[in-house]
Formats: C-alpha cells, sequence, structure tokens
C-alpha cells in the first residue's frame, strides 16, 4: 500500500502510528496547587460515651489519623474574572490511646477533629451547561451572574498523626468550638460532646492538590482501539490451590541487615521528589 492509499483509507503507515483525530469530552486542568500542612493543635471531638474517659484521662497518644470528608466551596474573586477562591473543611477520624489512672493498659477511642483551608486559583470562565442523561448532578452556578463554575476537586493522601495532648484549657492560637455536621455525626451514631473540661488536642500532618477543572471537548490523536491482549487465568475457589500460589515470606522471617537498611534509604533520598509549596 502506497502513501496516496495509506492517506484515503485512513490506515497507519506503521503498526503504532495515529490512527485518526478525535474529538472527547475531558475534565481540563485550568490551575492547580498542592500544599504540605501542618496542623497544630487540633481540638478532638468525642461522642457523649466517651465523656467520663477523656474527664478522668491522665494522657493520650496518638495512633493514627484518616480523612472522613472534604467539603469544598467555590466563590469568584471579585475583580479577578476567571479566579475563584475554594474554601475547604476537612473532617478527620482521630484514633488515640487514652491513659487513665485506674487501668496500666490504654483505652482506644476515636475522635474528629476539623480543618479549614482557602487557596485561589484559574477556572475560566463558561457559560455552557451539560447535562447528561441518567444523570441528575446539576451544574454549579453562579447566583449573581448565572454563570457555571468550575468544578473543584481536592486529592488527599493519608494524613500522619504527629502528636497529642490534653489540656485544661486550649492552647493559644488554636480553635476553640467548630461544630460538627450532621452528615459526620451519622456515620458515629449521635453527635458529639462539646462541654468536656478536658479537651485534647492533636497536630496532624498532610499532604493536599488542589484543581479547578471544566468539562471540555478536546481533539487528540487515536492509535486504535484498546484491546485487552492479557488473557484472564481460571481460578479455582479451592483454598489449598490459592495458598499454593502464595510465595513463601521470606523478608518476614529475615529482616534486613543495617547496612541493608541503609542501602535502602539512600536509594530512597536519591529519588527525586515532586516540588510542593509549603504553607
Amino acid at each position: 500500500m502506497d502513501k496516496n492509499n495509506a492517506a484515503v483509507t485512513g490506515a497507519p503507515e506503521n503498526p503504532g502510528s495515529i490512527k485518526e483525530a478525535v474529538c472527547i469530552n475531558a475534565m481540563r486542568v485550568y490551575d492547580s496547587c498542592s500544599s504540605k500542612e501542618y496542623l497544630e493543635d487540633r481540638r478532638v471531638y468525642f461522642t457523649p460515651d466517651k465523656h467520663e474517659l477523656i474527664e478522668q484521662a491522665a494522657s493520650v497518644r496518638i495512633r493514627n489519623a484518616t480523612v472522613i470528608k472534604v467539603f469544598l466551596h467555590l466563590e469568584p474573586v471579585p475583580f479577578n474574572q476567571g479566579f475563584y477562591s475554594v474554601d475547604l473543611n476537612f473532617f478527620f477520624d482521630v484514633c488515640l490511646d487514652v491513659f487513665s489512672p485506674q487501668s496500666a493498659c490504654p483505652t482506644v477511642v476515636h475522635g474528629v477533629c476539623t480543618a479549614n483551608k482557602r487557596v485561589i486559583l484559574f477556572g475560566s470562565e463558561g457559560n455552557v451547561k451539560m447535562f447528561v442523561s441518567g444523570s441528575g448532578d446539576e451544574p454549579d452556578i453562579e447566583t449573581a451572574t448565572g454563570k457555571v463554575l468550575p468544578k473543584a476537586t481536592c486529592q488527599v493522601s493519608e494524613p500522619i498523626g504527629l502528636s497529642a495532648k490534653i489540656c485544661d484549657r486550649p492552647p493559644q492560637g488554636c480553635d476553640i468550638c467548630n461544630r460538627i455536621p450532621d452528615s459526620i455525626c451519622s456515620l458515629y451514631g449521635t453527635e458529639f460532646d462539646y462541654g468536656c473540661t478536658h479537651s485534647v488536642y492533636a497536630t496532624i500532618g498532610l499532604f493536599t492538590i488542589v484543581q479547578l477543572v471544566r468539562t471540555v471537548p478536546m481533539l487528540v490523536p487515536a492509535y486504535d482501539f484498546c484491546v485487552p491482549e492479557k488473557e484472564s487465568a481460571p481460578t479455582s475457589d479451592s483454598p489449598r490451590e490459592m495458598f499454593r500460589r502464595i510465595e513463601f515470606p521470606t523478608d518476614d522471617f529475615f529482616p534486613p541487615k543495617v547496612g541493608d537498611a541503609g542501602s535502602v534509604n539512600s536509594a530512597q533520598q536519591s529519588a527525586p521528589t515532586p516540588k510542593v509549596s509549603q504553607e
């Protein structure tokens, strides 16, 4: 087949070459930012059944923290067309070891703490509303102008529980009281207690990426249909067969030596890391 015939039929001249240009609807990222957050002395709230335990606690120790929910709210920035402020409200589940004088072993307790953040990003402007069959999602509309707002997304890594302490009075500069919304309370089966004499404060490390995106038609090169080449192997429901395929965990029985651990750490330190903005 010569070049002219290839151009007429649209067939690629070489395997893997671009076959055609196709139009797709894609979520284009107009602006984004990353941040490294040090959330110091965030008050931890507990349900009423934990009230007596917290009041009698001698000390606390943080185990871990997980993200329950992030609420995002967009507003246009006045006198800056295309820019939007993104308010983020974080809710964390904090797992603590609570030590009391009456018991030698700590009691594991879960509570909730919050954090707020605001960023300003460019999200462009748009007036086109998109509706999809079978979907109940409505486009976000600015009330004052009727313009369509971009979508805000927040990607959160697993938080790092750094420390926790119990105080009779709140540390200077920390949040005094933030009400927990009903949607979070429903996960714990009841409302939270805000009247404890002793208060627990946790410090958490957090990494986030916030983006403003819009759905736009884009022209992209297409090579061919993505046909799976790997065939799914049949599996057996037999526990014996499943156990046979598991490799022996040699590393669990023979932990790395000091020299091996050092080489692993040096290799990790030499690996390139993405640049983040520290706030």
